[in-house]
């Protein structure tokens, strides 16, 4: 037994451990309870301003390039956006062809085996009077240049009075003809630029029509399992839609072939079968389309008479406004549901943005819109 009293502490013995830490002798009395982590002074979260700084910084930097990337990338992107519109447009048509016995592949080729005989035919028609006038301009420039010479003819005078071919010499030798040649380079860039775009749109679209089914199932692997069935019956009512507007814009576009070539046709201006061809398919170009064509018809029918090409100008100037204003947003209405005021708005709005690229994916974008706002929009704000 120990000789020390109950009631006496040993110096020399060790303190006890205590687990909770040492005590706050100005504090409470009983142990304080367990540490909190470590605050670093600076940020919210114990972060240091360094840290925000660093990290606020770099991904600003990511941003920009992201956003320069985007830019830079813009043109293909719109490109591509367009394949995909064009190859979405065309289900319906091999979705038919499917039903009726033709592999998917199959259905593809022979969509695209008519869209083929399509420009083909319209290569037999344009082909033979282009060349016919390029022959005639060139003949009637060899009979300018005899009549230049000529001093008793009206463009001999002209030139004895005005010297046309010295001013042009002198336009060339000081500098006119480097002008001449920046302008044939542009317009050569100009055309290269078009055909390569034509070719990517072409290439892609076929890839995506022809892939079609197995890019929607992986793309809708991305959605959850307990809403992809929902998800997949919008999808398919956007496509189905923006098929209709395909049609629906191609029958407007047949519409002012057959007027094209009713009025060449009346006014016997000559090629009515070949404009009326022009004219349908620059039709499927909201905008500019319909604009271009009337212009080219008006030209031709100078060729006939001046008061024959007023009224074909005059002839246009109307039928542009009731098809902006009448046809096709009726068309559109019943082809895709959209109102006619959406579909002026989206092409006016597509076209600014985008050119005719916008112009041309304007109304399915708009249709798309719509359909998610009447299927997950509109049914929460009803019944909130």
């Amino acid at each position: 037994m120990s000789d020390t009293p109950a009631g006496d502490a040993d110096p020399g013995a060790a303190a006890p451990h205590d687990p909770d830490g040492p005590r706050d002798p100005k504090g409470p009395s009983g142990p304080r309870g367990p540490r909190g982590p470590a605050r670093v002074p600076g940020g919210p979260g114990g972060r240091s301003w360094f840290t925000i700084g660093f990290g606020a910084g770099l991904g600003a930097v990511l941003a920009w390039l992201l956003v320069r990337t985007v830019l830079r990338l813009s043109e293909l992107l719109t490109l591509l956006l367009l394949a995909f519109v064009i190859a979405v447009s065309l289900e319906p048509v091999v979705r038919w062809l499917s039903r009726h016995g033709l592999r998917r592949a199959w259905s593809v080729a022979a969509v695209v085996a008519g869209f083929a005989a399509v420009l083909a035919g319209f290569v037999a028609l344009v082909v033979p009077p282009v060349g016919a006038a390029a022959t005639g301009l060139t003949d009637a420039v060899n009979r300018w240049r005899t009549q230049l010479h000529d001093h008793h003819s009206t463009l001999g005078r002209l030139e004895d009075r005005y010297h046309v071919i010295e001013k042009a010499q002198h336009q060339l030798s000081s500098g006119g003809a480097s002008k001449v040649a920046g302008g044939v380079l542009g317009a050569g860039q100009l055309v290269l630029s078009t055909v390569t775009s034509a070719v990517i749109v072409i290439t892609v679209a076929l890839y995506v029509m022809a892939g079609l089914p197995t890019i929607k199932r992986f793309c809708y692997r991305f959605v959850p399992g307990t809403r992809r069935e929902r998800f997949e019956s919008v999808s398919e009512e956007i496509l189905s839609r923006v098929g209709r507007f395909m049609l629906g814009n191609v029958a407007t576009s047949v519409i002012a072939g057959l007027a094209t070539f009713a009025w060449c046709a009346a006014w016997s201006v000559p090629y009515p079968a070949a404009l009326g061809f022009f004219v349908a398919l620059m039709d499927m170009i909201p905008i500019v389309g319909s604009t271009v064509g009337g212009v080219v018809v008006s030209l031709v029918a100078l060729s006939r008479s001046l008061p024959v090409a007023v009224a074909t100008a005059v002839f246009y100037i109307a039928f542009r406004l009731a098809e902006d204003y009448l046809i096709m947003p009726r068309a559109m209405r019943y082809a895709v549901d959209v109102h006619p005021v959406v579909t002026v708005v989206a092409v006016l709005a597509g076209g600014s943005l985008l050119g005719i690229i916008g112009a041309l994916v304007a109304i399915p974008v708009a249709v798309a819109l719509g359909i998610v706002l009447d299927e997950y929009v509109f049914p929460k704000t009803d019944a909130a």
